[in-house]
């Protein structure tokens, strides 16, 4: 009995102080600073970690190391510029040579797959997952490293199942009460308040510290907001400073409850498989949405993966479409404190956010951008090419022109019998594309 006392008095002391110090402040968008303390230690511990590292690394394994990354020179030029010194006027054995290199490095360093594995840190972070793999370089670092195991999984781990726990079940509870109402300004204010509140709980799960910059292109009613694609979190990124509304297929399971809950209070769209096919229904749903200037704006991802946060892969052209106004959306985070990069064919969505849970914090950069619209003789494909671009020289993203579905996909032959066709009409015009 006085155990189920004990255990009872633990309970309430702990949702008390969880209830007062993050879900309250919360509801009103404020901190009281606790995150931001726990920031500057973290910063400063990382920081003697680092020094404490390279002082006891061997001056032969961090050349090592440091020679690891971008070990190929590539040559950017064009095809008839890189075949103009090997070749005369017709076909010459030597054009081998010219495309054995590119196959060569496309080999040993795969600018496309590298984009789907977690980007390598510069030191440390003492997390599982580092550049160079861990060895004993000193009793004070190694107790370090066992403390904060102990703090992660003892300590930020409950609490943060916690949080998330409660967000989630309130976002459930909360859109389903709302979505009892008549339409009405007042329904949407309760609906955006719900969104918002239980987005922030739920990133608070995670210790995000979000910098949000140029608040004063935040993405408006009636608009697209594009963004590149890291995680899932995304959203709740996001969403943590402003509502929109989501596009994606109908899942079953715990997603499944929150699609259902969220749609009654909020005019998201959502699709079945079979509908997911029809390109003209979705562009058809997509501009009766931002027809209405009163609904909360689109959030779309045109990568359709998550990219590892080092670069912004080809956009697709289906979102640029639909017309309106894009409001451009860069998100940068930064991997020392913990890897945001989720791996779909490598985890699943448990053991992923397991992963996230046990990182020190999730830190992020979001950047909104001036509203784009597509210019008098400019088609989706280059109307989406612009934006990406805006995108990853805001984010300092790398931008490659690589479709994301390469992930799981083969290079599609048309892009083959491009680098063909370019081959050929050098060889019949003499060395001249022209």
């Amino acid at each position: 009995m006085e155990g189920a006392e004990l255990a009872g008095k633990i309970l309430s002391t702990w949702l008390t102080l969880v209830l007062g110090f993050i879900l309250l402040p919360s509801v009103f968008g404020v901190s009281l600073g606790i995150s931001e303390i726990y920031m500057k230690i973290l910063v400063k511990t990382l920081e003697w970690a680092t020094i404490r590292i390279e002082k006891g690394t061997p001056k032969e394994s961090i050349l090592k190391n440091s020679a690891s990354v971008g070990i190929i020179q590539r040559d950017e030029s064009p095809m008839e510029k890189g075949l103009s010194g090997l070749r005369g006027r017709d076909f010459e054995l030597s054009d081998v040579f010219y495309f054995s290199k590119k196959g060569f490095e496309a080999i040993v360093e795969d600018e496309v797959t590298q984009r789907f594995s977690s980007e390598e840190l510069v030191s440390w972070n003492l997390l599982t997952r580092t550049n160079v793999n861990f060895q004993y370089i000193s009793p004070r670092l190694t107790m370090v490293w066992v403390l904060g195991v102990i703090v992660r999984y003892c300590v930020l781990l409950p609490l943060r199942v916690t949080l998330a726990f409660i967000g989630i079940s309130l976002l459930v509870i909360g859109t389903t009460l709302v979505g009892q109402l008549p339409d009405s300004s007042l329904k949407n204010w309760l609906s955006e308040l719900v969104h918002l509140t239980c987005c922030r709980i739920c990133v608070r799960s995670l210790s995000g510290t979000i910098h949000y910059h140029n608040k004063q292109y935040r993405p408006q009613k009636g608009g697209i907001c594009v963004a590149n694609h890291t995680s899932p979190i995304d959203v709740l990124i996001l969403t943590t400073d402003g509502c929109y509304a989501m596009v994606g297929q109908v899942h079953g399971g715990l997603m499944g409850i929150i699609q259902r809950a969220m749609v009654k209070a909020c005019p998201h769209v959502w699709f079945e498989r079979s509908e997911m096919k029809d390109r003209h229904l979705v562009t058809k749903r997509l501009k009766e949405h931002i027809a209405d200037k009163k609904k909360l704006p689109i959030l779309i991802f045109p990568e359709g993966t998550c990219i590892n946060n080092t670069s912004v892969m080809m956009f697709k052209k289906g979102s640029f479409e639909i017309g309106g106004t894009i409001h451009p959306v860069a998100i940068k985070y930064n991997p020392q404190f913990g890897d945001a990069f989720w791996n779909s064919s490598k985890y699943n969505m448990v053991s992923y956010l397991l992963r996230m849970m046990t990182s020190w914090a999730i830190v992020c950069d979001v950047w909104y951008m001036p509203p784009m619209t597509r210019e008098e003789g400019e088609d989706a494909v280059q109307f989406a090419n612009r934006v990406k671009s805006a995108i990853a020289i805001q984010g300092g993203l790398t931008e490659l022109p690589w479709d994301g579905g390469l992930k799981r996909a083969k290079v599609k032959d048309t892009l083959k019998e491009e680098q063909q066709k370019n081959y050929s009409k050098m060889i019949v015009g003499n060395g001249s594309l022209s």
